[in-house]
C-alpha cells in the first residue's frame, strides 16, 4: 500500500467509525494516521540519519520522503567507524542490519530503506512502500503537495535556499544550525518566514537553567555592571585547510555534484569539501562558531533579552606559512576558517543590559584564569562560559551550565539563605512537532534568532577582513570597510540566484 492510500483509506475509516472513541481503535496514545505530521527529510548524511533513527520513532510525524544528492555510499565522514550503523540497528532492532557495508553509509538509498523498513516493522507487515526519493530538493517540493514540513539537514551552504524554498511551497521548515552561512541569506530566510507565516524551528534551541541563574546574580549585583561575557569551545573537531586542494580526484558514483554545489560557483570536487568537513570553509560552512556557539549563545541571548545585533566585530586567526623554492612566505587563506581563533563583538546596551563585549574563542584558545580562580587553585576548563562585570565573575560550563561565581568564597557569601538552583538542561525535541500542527511559531523560531544569527555570521566577515568591521544591521552594511560588504552575500551560480 502507498503512502497516500494507506492515509487516505485510513482517513476514511475513521470516518466510517466516529461514533466509536478512538483510542478505542488504536489504543493509548493512538494518533490517526490522517493526524500526523507529513515530514520530507532534506539531507541523509551522518548527522541526518542519526537524528532520524530517533525522530522516526515519534508516533506525531510520518516521514513520507527523503532527499539527498548522494545516492548511496559508505565514504562518510562521522566521529565513531560503527554509530550510524549501529544506530539504524537499534532503531530496526535488527543487528544484522548492514553486514554487506564497508564504511559508515549515508545517501538517500539508505534513507528511504531506513523509512520503510522501520514502518514495516512496527506496522506488522513484510513490506511498507510510503516513502518517496528524491535527488533534487526541487522535485519534492514540487511533487510532494501533502507534505506539511520539511527538515533541512544538508550542509549549511545549501540551508537559506532549501528553507527559503519550502516555505514559499507554504512548507514548515526545521533546521540545524546556521540558519544560513551568509548575513543576506539568513535575513532573507527570517522575513520568508514572516511573510508567509509557516511555522519554523531551528534545532539549537534550548532552555537552560543556568542561564537563568547568571540572570538573577546579574540582576542582584553579584558582580556589579556586566562588562565583559567570553565563551569557548575546544571545537574545530574536522580537519582544517589553508587552501582549496588542487588535484581532481572523479565525482563518486551516485553524487550530483552540481545539486550538492547549489548556490557555489562552480569548482571541480574533492572529498574535503564534502561530508562532516565542510564546516571549516566559507563557502559551504560556518566555522566552529556557527557549529557550536548557537547552542551556548542562543539560549543565553533569549534569557537575557540580547535582542541587538553587535556594533562591531574583530577577529584574530591562526596565520600559516608554506615553502617554494626554498623560501618562506606568508599564506593568504581567503577560503577556511582559521585553525583557531578570538573574535570579539560589541554590543550596544539591551532592554535590560548596559553595553557589554562578547569574547568568542575555539581551537584551544580561551581567556587566561582569572585571579579570582587561582585562588582556589583552579584552571579553566577545556570549553566554557564566563561572565565579567566591574565588581567579579561568574565561571560556568559552555551553555552556562552550573554557574558560579568565583572564588568559592564569594559564592558561599552570595547563597547565603538561598537554595541553590537545580540545574536544568531541556531541548524539547516535540516542541516543533507541536508548533507546526498547531500552526504557531516554536521557541525556536527563526523570527527569535535575528541577534544570534547575525552576531555569528558577522564573526566570519570580521575573519576574513582581517580588521575590525563596523556593522549597520538595518542597512546591512559594513560602514568603516566597504570592501568587506562582500562577505554579506555570495556569488551566486545561475540559476541558484536568491
Amino acid at each position: 500500500m502507498h503512502r497516500r492510500e494507506f492515509i487516505g483509506s485510513a482517513a476514511k475509516a475513521s470516518l466510517a467509525l466516529t461514533i466509536v472513541p478512538r483510542h478505542v481503535l488504536g489504543g493509548p496514545g493512538y494518533i490517526a494516521p490522517s493526524d500526523k505530521l507529513t515530514l520530507a527529510y532534506i539531507g541523509c548524511g551522518t548527522q541526518g540519519m542519526r537524528e532520524m533513527t530517533e525522530l522516526i520513532a515519534n508516533p506525531q510525524l510520518q516521514i513520507v520522503a527523503v532527499c539527498d544528492p548522494n545516492k548511496k555510499s559508505t565514504n562518510y565522514v562521522d566521529w565513531s567507524p560503527n554509530g550510524i550503523r549501529d544506530g539504524i540497528r537499534k532503531a530496526l532492532q535488527d543487528s544484522s542490519w548492514g553486514e554487506g557495508l564497508d564504511g559508515i553509509p549515508g545517501g538517500r538509498d539508505i534513507g528511504q530503506e531506513f523509512v520503510e523498513k522501520y514502518y514495516a516493522k512496527s506496522k506488522m507487515i513484510d513490506h511498507y512502500k510510503g516513502c518517496a526519493s528524491y535527488m533534487d530538493f526541487r522535485e519534492l517540493l514540487e511533487k510532494e503537495k501533502d507534505v506539511d514540513a520539511v527538515k533541512i539537514m544538508t550542509p549549511d551552504h545549501l540551508h537559506a535556499t532549501v528553507s527559503i524554498a519550502a516555505m514559499k511551497k507554504g512548507k514548515h521548515v526545521v533546521i540545524h544550525k546556521p540558519i544560513a552561512n551568509r548575513i543576506y541569506e539568513a535575513k532573507l530566510s527570517i522575513d520568508t518566514n514572516r511573510k508567509t507565516g509557516v511555522s519554523t524551528h531551528l534545532l539549537a534551541w534550548s532552555k537552560i537553567n543556568g542561564n537563568e541563574t547568571v540572570k538573577k546574580m546579574i540582576k542582584d549585583g553579584a558582580i556589579g555592571t556586566l562588562k565583559e561575557i567570553h565563551n569557548w569551545s575546544n571545537r574545530p573537531m574536522w580537519p582544517q585547510w589553508t587552501s582549496n586542494p588542487t588535484d581532481t580526484p572523479p565525482i563518486p558514483d551516485g553524487l550530483n555534484w552540481d545539486l550538492w554545489l547549489g548556490p557555489v560557483p562552480d569548482r571541480p570536487y574533492h572529498p574535503n569539501y564534502t561530508n562532516a568537513v565542510f564546516r571549516g570553509w566559507y563557502d559551504f560552512g560556518g566555522g566552529s562558531i556557527a557549529d557550536m556557539g548557537h547552542y551556548s549563545l542562543w539560549p543565553l541571548f533569549l534569557t537575557l533579552g540580547i535582542n541587538t545585533p553587535p556594533l562591531s566585530a574583530e577577529g584574530f586567526g591562526t596565520t600559516t606559512c608554506a615553502v617554494s623554492n626554498h623560501v618562506s612566505h606568508g599564506v593568504v587563506n581567503d577560503v577556511a576558517f582559521p585553525y583557531c581563533c578570538t573574535i570579539k563583538f560589541k554590543f550596544p546596551q539591551q532592554a535590560e543590559l548596559p553595553a557589554f563585549e562578547l569574547y568568542w574563542y575555539d581551537g584551544g584558545m580561551k581567556p587566561h584564569t582569572p585571579e579570582e580562580l587561582e585562588v582556589d587553585g583552579g584552571s579553566l576548563p577545556r570549553e566554557g562560559m564566563m561572565f565579567v562585570g566591574d565588581k567579579g565573575k561568574i565561571l560556568a560550563e559552555f551553555r552556562s551550565e552550573n554557574p558560579h561565581l568565583i572564588p568559592k568564597s564569594k559564592m558561599t557569601s552570595y547563597l547565603a539563605g538561598q537554595e541553590p538552583a537545580k540545574e536544568l538542561v531541556e531541548r524539547n525535541d516535540n516542541t516543533w512537532i507541536d508548533a507546526f500542527k498547531n500552526k504557531t511559531q516554536s521557541p525556536g523560531s527563526f523570527l527569535n534568532s535575528g541577534a544570534i544569527t547575525e552576531t555569528i555570521l558577522l564573526g566570519a566577515v570580521a575573519l576574513r577582513a582581517g580588521r575590525k568591521v563596523e556593522y549597520d544591521s538595518a542597512n546591512m552594511k559594513i560602514t568603516n570597510f566597504p570592501d568587506a560588504n562582500k562577505y554579506l552575500v555570495r556569488e551566486y551560480r545561475k540559476g541558484w540566484e536568491l
